[in-house]
């Protein structure tokens, strides 16, 4: 083999490296982006449960004080 044969074999390996590496790097943006996605809709789902969590605990919390007024009432 000539130095040319090993020169054209050794950039056939860098190419083949160098698209695998590509194509890794291509799906590694495509997982980060579903992620981040991901991420926004479970923040919005988390700040949605956090609304109705208080909501829950106001009206809770109005209808032990109505409870308590009427007790005192009778």
């Amino acid at each position: 083999m000539s130095d040319s044969d090993i020169e054209n074999i050794d950039l056939g390996i860098l190419e083949t490296r160098v698209d695998e590496l590509i194509g890794t790097v291509s799906l590694l943006k495509s997982e980060n982006s579903a992620l981040r996605d991901q991420q926004d809709s479970l923040v919005n789902e988390r700040a949605a449960l956090i609304e109705k969590t208080e909501q829950a605990r106001t009206r809770i919390e109005s209808m032990i004080t109505r409870l308590r007024a009427m007790e005192t009432r009778s």
